[in-house]
C-alpha cells in the first residue's frame, strides 16, 4: 500500500480573466486503506486526487507516492495508481468490452493471447463476461462503470482512485458500485458527493476553497460538513 505525501502543494491555473488558485499550501500524509474526500463543486477535491497519479501537476510543492516524485516519475507512479472517472465514457475507447479491458495491458503484456486471457478473467470477476463482445457504448450506466473499474483493476494497481464514481448512476447502480468498491483489496480513495458511500471510510478529508478544512474520522467530518449547510 503506497504512502502518499503532499508537501506545500499549490495549484494555480491560467484563465481568461487571470490566474486562479485551486489548491493552497496542502500538507498531507495519507496511508489509510480507505480515504474519502468531500467538498463543494470547485473546491479543489478532484484536482487534489489528480495530482496523485500525474493527471495534474503542482505549481508549487511536491507530491510523492511510495517515495516517488509524481511530477518526475509519473510513469512509474501510474503503474501503482489506477484512476476511475465519474463519466465512464471518458475511459472507453475500444469497440468491444473485452478489447477495452485488454487495451489496458498493452504496455505490460506483449502477447495478445495473454492479454485476452487476463481480460477475460477480469470480466468474469466483475460479472461482465456475458458482455465481452458487446459494444461498450450500449451498456447501462452501471455496466459502463464496472467496465471502467475492470480496465483499471486488470493492471493490478496498489491504489485505486475513484472520482465521483456514482454521480451519473441510479440508486440501484450506485449501491452496486459501492459494494464493488468496498470489496477491493487495494488502497482506495473516493471523491464523492454521495455521503453514504463514504460512511465506512477510515478517514475523510473535507476540502473547501482549495484548503483542507477538516480531516478526521468519517462520522465526525461528514456530520460537520452536513451541518455547514444547516442540516
Amino acid at each position: 500500500m503506497p504512502h502518499i505525501e503532499f508537501e506545500n502543494v499549490g495549484v494555480t491555473f491560467d484563465t481568461t480573466t487571470g490566474q486562479r488558485t485551486v489548491l493552497h499550501d496542502i500538507n498531507l500524509s495519507l496511508n489509510e486503506r480507505r480515504i474519502g474526500i468531500i467538498g463543494a463543486n470547485g473546491s479543489g477535491k478532484s484536482t487534489l486526487v489528480r495530482l496523485i497519479n500525474g493527471l495534474a501537476d503542482p505549481t508549487s510543492g511536491q507530491v510523492r507516492v511510495a517515495g516517488l516524485d509524481v511530477a518526475k516519475r509519473g510513469r512509474e507512479v501510474r503503474r501503482k495508481v489506477g484512476f476511475v472517472f465519474s463519466d465512464a465514457d471518458n475511459q472507453i475507447i475500444m469497440p468491444t468490452v473485452a478489447e477495452d479491458v485488454a487495451f489496458s495491458l498493452r504496455t505490460t503484456i506483449k502477447s495478445g493471447r495473454e492479454r485476452e486471457a487476463k481480460a477475460a478473467a477480469m470480466l468474469r470477476t466483475m460479472g461482465l463476461e456475458h458482455l465481452a463482445d458487446a459494444s461498450p457504448h450500449f451498456l447501462s450506466g452501471g455496466e459502463k462503470q464496472l467496465l471502467a473499474l475492470a480496465s483499471v483493476l486488470v493492471v493490478e494497481p496498489e491504489l485505486v482512485i475513484a472520482d465521483e464514481p456514482t454521480t451519473l448512476l441510479d440508486l440501484g447502480n450506485r449501491r452496486m458500485i459501492a459494494r464493488r468498491l468496498a470489496k477491493l483489496p487495494q488502497q482506495l480513495i473516493v471523491v464523492s458527493h454521495d455521503l453514504e458511500l463514504l460512511e465506512d471510510m477510515e478517514r475523510v478529508l473535507w476540502i473547501a476553497d482549495g484548503k483542507v478544512r477538516e480531516d478526521g474520522p468519517a462520522d465526525r467530518v461528514i456530520a460537520d460538513y452536513v451541518a455547514s449547510f444547516g442540516g
